[in-house]
């Protein structure tokens, strides 16, 4: 298996720490608000590659944390009148729906930030003691030139950000060494939500919080650590210079990022009024769609949201789902032996098994892998629809399993008709058995307009919300 190492820029052979498990820590969202459609991207990604790993056998650690403290939520708070925690808690609750949403398994661990102040603490106290930090007036910053190694993620020359070292700057820089150095702690200010410290009633820095937790929870040395390409600088440099400076070890062996989400070819952004939450994206489609659409392309690219581009998604979704539909009828039915074609075209679906993880080892490349289902969806509809019962289920096993690694529900939820449309859908088929084909179109067309889609099979009328 190889994977793209932000840190080298090239694929390298995945080896883990420890034979047979992986630590994986992906940065969560600072929830202020509901989370909006780039936050869902990471999500769905890094959860397809828990997923593949835990497919290939290995024990799994999967980390993503909740940031409840930020100065946004402060002001979120603030605005509202209640408490930060308040806010916090509201929006990690919607956030958890959300995910739900898209099929994203929890976390093993999802450590909250302000429950690991202690830990928190300890960690900026080893850097004082080591010479990487120092304070000044309740706020304790990282002496970045101390750390020979800053800027090795994010190819930046410690020499050269002089001139950008608004980059990483912070308010109340009075007292810093130098202009590079960046907050550990920062003491309280009037309104704000702080813990005792020795030095002094305050709060962490963002940094500190993902560095304190991935050791807490997988190791000083984690196996891959993910999250948005936005996070390579600083979140991300500035976590390996503290997390080496304070443990004397390699941070992570593997960085993955993926790219950014554009919104019809443009940055998604509140100013430009094409920012969506993923909410708001619910109510127009189906958020397993959405998930679907993500995987779409490799996840290291660029993505352009459009509603051009997730209707072919959605188009593409259906097709997947209606075969393995067609596969389970036919596997339900009374059972009968595969003959020998079958066994062929089981072997032919066998091969597309190692296409669709040759494709996933290959850096995750979930477009490839998507190919390699659409082709199963090829032979199962060209196949299946006169086999027996035993390669129906043979193939409809292949199917499921290959889907839920990248996290597509096959099943639909049993969804219940309202009494008006139920007796439309039989006084249909009074129509068509008495040859009154007038009116059975002309019901369909209204149960159309309503949403619901029927289809015709030998097996009797079959529906689906459109």
């Amino acid at each position: 298996m190889k994977i793209y190492n932000t840190l080298t820029r090239k694929k390298e052979e995945f080896v883990p720490v420890h034979p047979g498990k992986v630590g994986i820590y992906v940065c969560g969202p600072t929830v202020y608000n509901y989370i909006h459609i780039g936050n869902a991207r990471p999500m769905i990604i890094f959860d397809t590659v828990r997923r593949y790993f835990e497919y290939k056998g290995y024990d799994v650690n999967y980390v993503s944390n909740f940031t409840d403290v930020d100065d946004k939520i402060i002001k979120k708070a603030n605005e509202e009148g209640v408490s930060a925690t308040e806010i916090a808690e509201r929006y990690i609750e919607e956030c958890k729906k959300d995910m739900e949403g898209l099929n994203v398994k929890p976390a093993t661990h999802q450590p909250k930030a302000t429950e690991e102040i202690d830990g928190m603490i300890r960690m900026i106290g080893t850097l004082i003691e080591k010479g990487h930090a120092y304070e000044v007036n309740g706020t304790v910053y990282f002496k970045t030139r101390s750390f020979d190694g800053y800027g090795k993620l994010s190819k930046k020359n410690i020499d050269d950000l002089e001139a950008g070292h608004r980059d990483i700057k912070v308010r109340g820089e009075e007292g810093k060494q130098d202009p590079l150095d960046f907050v550990l702690w920062k003491p309280k200010k009037e309104g704000e939500i702080a813990w005792p410290s020795p030095w002094g009633e305050g709060r962490p820095g963002w940094h500190i919080e993902c560095s304190e937790m991935s050791k807490k929870y997988i190791g000083d040395t984690i196996d891959i650590h993910a999250g948005g390409e936005d996070l390579i600088f600083p979140h991300h440099e500035n976590e390996i210079a503290q997390s080496e400076a304070c443990n004397d070890e390699c941070f992570a062996n593997y960085w993955m990022h993926n790219g950014f989400l554009n919104i019809d070819n443009q940055k998604m952004s509140k100013s430009a009024g094409n920012f969506f939450t993923v909410r708001e994206i619910s109510e127009k489609y189906p958020l397993q769609v959405i998930r679907f659409f993500m995987l779409s392309a490799h996840y290291r690219n660029p993505l352009n949201f459009s509603d051009t581009l997730v209707e072919s998604a959605k188009n593409g979704l259906d097709r997947i789902l209606t075969a393995i539909d067609l596969v389970r009828d036919q596997a339900d039915k009374p059972e009968t032996a595969a003959g020998k074609e079958e066994e062929a075209n089981l072997e032919e679906a066998r091969k597309l098994v190692g296409k669709f993880e040759e494709a996933m080892e290959d850096d995750f490349n979930t477009a490839d892998a998507v190919s390699a289902i659409f082709e199963l969806v090829k032979l199962a509809n060209t196949t299946v629809k006169e086999s027996s019962s035993d390669y129906a289920a043979k193939l409809l096993k292949i199917m499921e399993t290959l889907c839920g690694v990248l996290g597509i529900e096959t099943k639909q939820e049993e969804d219940i008709l309202d009494e008006e449309i139920e007796r439309m859908i039989e006084e249909r088929q009074q129509a068509r058995k008495e040859k009154d084909f007038a009116r059975a179109d002309e019901i369909r067309d209204e149960l159309l307009e309503k949403g619901i889609i029927l289809k015709d099979t030998r097996e009797g009328v079959k529906w689906k919300r459109a």
